[in-house]
């Protein structure tokens, strides 16, 4: 049984997580190469329709995700949903029926499945589905915008809102912090600290849990 299996791991969060495993090594399930991955790592390169059946058969003890898109990324609602509720889902039901314990799923800022906000709604449409399948420790990630070099061009909106995070983090106080802005490479720490904890239960970690977490 691998220690930890991560999806999601060609993001911006995916690749920093990866990094700060440092000489452990990982079982990282993707659709496509990560590049310049150290060779202590275990690579599954494969469709997302068998990621079910592979994650079955790894039988993780800690399943990682860090699944995420746009809906500009995806081109449509329909196709966004996909990513970020039914393959995340997916993922999680086969970590489940294969006996893992613990799952880490980054999720958002907001996240809530009554939200008026689609991607709001369809960030806690699937926390909600995660915590119904019960596994014995479920930590939930829910960081602000996230700052960090990412592979690809930079969306406009998203380089407009990094370059005044200084400012805007500045104004957020009291109940505002868990809005405030958050490197790609501290919600990692927090990740890998999390993957090395015991315990039970569903645990939301939000702005300052995540640097705490990661100090």
């Amino acid at each position: 049984m691998p220690e930890a299996l991560i999806v999601g791991a060609t993001g911006l969060v995916g690749r920093a997580v990866i990094e700060r495993f440092g000489s452990k090594p990982i079982t990282i399930l993707a659709r496509r190469d990560v590049e310049g991955l150290p060779p202590h790592h275990i690579e599954r390169i494969a469709p997302t329709e068998t990621w079910p059946d592979i994650i079955a058969a790894e039988k993780p003890a800690v399943l990682i995700c860090c699944l995420g898109t746009t809906i500009r990324q995806a081109g449509s609602q329909a196709a966004f949903r996909a990513v970020d509720h039914d393959l995340i889902l997916a993922a999680a039901r086969a970590a489940k029926r294969a006996g893992t314990p613990h799952m880490i799923a980054v999720s958002s800022v907001g996240a809530a499945s009554k939200s008026s906000n689609f991607y709001l709604r369809t960030k806690g449409e699937t926390e909600d589905g995660l915590r119904v399948l019960g596994f014995q420790r479920l930590d939930l990630i829910r960081p602000g915008l996230l700052r960090g070099d990412r592979l690809g061009p930079q969306r406009l909106g998203e380089g407009l809102a990094t370059i005044a995070a200084p400012l805007t983090d500045a104004l957020l106080h009291g109940s505002f912090r868990r809005y405030r802005s958050i490197s790609g490479a501290t919600v990692a720490a927090a990740i890998v600290a999390l993957a090395a904890q015991g315990g039970s239960g569903a645990h939301i970690h939000e702005n300052d849990a995540i640097r705490a977490l990661a100090d």
